[in-house]
């Protein structure tokens, strides 16, 4: 667990306890984790093993129960530190495509023209530039997540962290999307910390990769992920790629059987 030495997120022996009828219950444990500025940070692990709990704490949606866990600031204090994205599309359906995307500028007191104009520069950068003025119904579901990285994205925050964003889609609208994620990753280099279920996805997005165990969540291993930059989908094809994905699915398997047998 290489120690970075002036990481963009540092997270020390974090842990979150939640209180149930049953009594208490730890969903993340002992997390200790740098994570360098600029870096594509991919975590998986089987169900109900933390991961989202850990990101909605990075995210400041849940409280840490123990531990530390800090962003550090950029040099603009008029950046939002993080900005989310969910599975699920978290778009207003009442606005157009533009106006979804302008949102976040909206709320930081940014001028009609001057957001509309950055908004209208990130959807001509993903080929949405002829939805503008569509209406979240009048959209295709790829479309609609598109607009929810485009409007977390157009705040331009210290940190973007994804929930599974895209879980919900069908296979070739992932696909594509991935390709769009790694050109825009290329483009921007935002540190990014991304949950997914997918070792395909999390090899080919990810610097690196870390392995959670089943719950309580603790770190089992955490895989550097060299296949150079930049990458699409055809790094798919390579040897070394299925080698990472079969050293990580290793692991990871036996935490998903003992998952599943904690259900039962």
């Amino acid at each position: 667990m290489a120690a970075h030495p002036d990481p963009k997120i540092s997270a020390r022996n974090v842990n979150k306890i939640y209180q149930t009828a049953a009594g208490s219950m730890t969903a993340v444990k002992d997390f200790t984790l740098d994570i360098a500025d600029g870096e594509f940070l991919a975590i998986v692990g089987p169900s109900g093993c933390g991961k989202s709990t850990f990101l909605r704490m990075l995210a400041g949606l849940e409280d840490v129960s123990s531990g530390q866990l800090s962003i550090r600031p950029g040099s603009d204090p008029k950046k939002p530190l993080n900005s989310v994205v969910f599975q699920e599309y978290a778009i207003f359906p009442w606005k157009t495509v533009i106006q979804n995307v302008a949102f976040g500028l909206q709320m930081r007191g940014i001028s009609e023209p001057e957001r509309l104009e950055v908004a209208r520069g990130w959807l001509d950068r993903v080929g949405l530039t002829k939805f503008a003025h569509h209406y979240p119904h009048q959209i295709s579901g790829g479309m609609k997540q598109r607009v929810s990285i485009l409007r977390a994205l157009v705040n331009d925050p210290e940190v973007l962290l994804m929930d599974e964003p895209l879980g919900a889609l069908d296979a070739q609208t992932r696909v594509v999307l991935q390709e769009e994620l790694l050109r825009i990753w290329e483009q921007t280099r935002k540190t990014v910390v991304y949950i997914t279920h997918s070792l395909d996805e999390a090899v080919l997005l990810g610097d690196r990769v870390v392995l959670m165990s089943a719950q309580p969540g603790q770190i089992l291993d955490i895989y550097q992920i060299d296949l150079g930059r930049p990458r699409s989908i055809d790094t798919m094809n390579l040897p070394a790629f299925s080698e990472y994905r079969a050293a990580i699915w290793e692991r990871l398997s036996a935490e998903v059987t003992r998952a599943m047998e904690m259900q039962n």
